[in-house]
């Protein structure tokens, strides 16, 4: 299995607006990514991410297929040495490995690519597996936000998963 990142492009747009209109994904989304999710959404959202240098937002490919999304959002003001990492993976690709790798692959771009020292990921209680992937990449919990979440109207707590820089 052949794990990469690239660039969102215009191209990206059909693909990206099928798998963000599996519900099974939009679980695990902020409510502000649109559900449902239209082609509109994933230009706009492509177009703003072609504006940004460095990239901010992969497609991650498993050999040239894409299989999921990983992207940070920088944080600004007295937070501004962090950064916050998300990332998905396709329904059809899940247990595969594929998010551990890509967000190997990420934490080492981000560290060598932005003046940061800390990336932070957080995670709905119900997402194990992704709480799986983090901790494989070095990240530790750093603290659990009780009832900190409202997602599909249910209170969910909020894990806190943290990489940083040791000087």
């Amino acid at each position: 299995m052949y794990i990469s990142l690239k660039p969102w492009a215009i191209e990206d747009a059909t693909t990206l607006t099928t798998y963000f209109n599996n519900v099974n994904i939009w679980n695990n989304l902020r409510d502000y990514i649109p559900h449902p999710y239209t082609t509109e959404d994933a230009i706009k959202f492509i177009n703003g991410q072609l504006e940004l240098a460095p990239t901010q937002n992969f497609a991650i490919l498993n050999e040239q297929e894409i299989v999921g999304g990983i992207g940070i959002v920088l944080q600004e003001d007295v937070y501004k040495m962090n950064v916050e990492l998300s990332y998905w993976v396709a329904e059809p690709f899940w247990g595969t490995g594929i998010a551990t790798i890509a967000v190997g692959l990420m934490t080492a771009y981000i560290f060598d690519t932005f003046a940061i020292n800390r990336i932070v990921a957080e995670v709905f209680e119900y997402n194990k597996s992704s709480m799986k992937v983090l901790e494989k990449n070095g990240y530790h919990l750093e603290c659990v936000r009780r009832k900190g979440i409202l997602k599909n109207d249910i209170l969910v707590d909020d894990y806190v998963w943290v990489n940083q820089k040791v000087y």
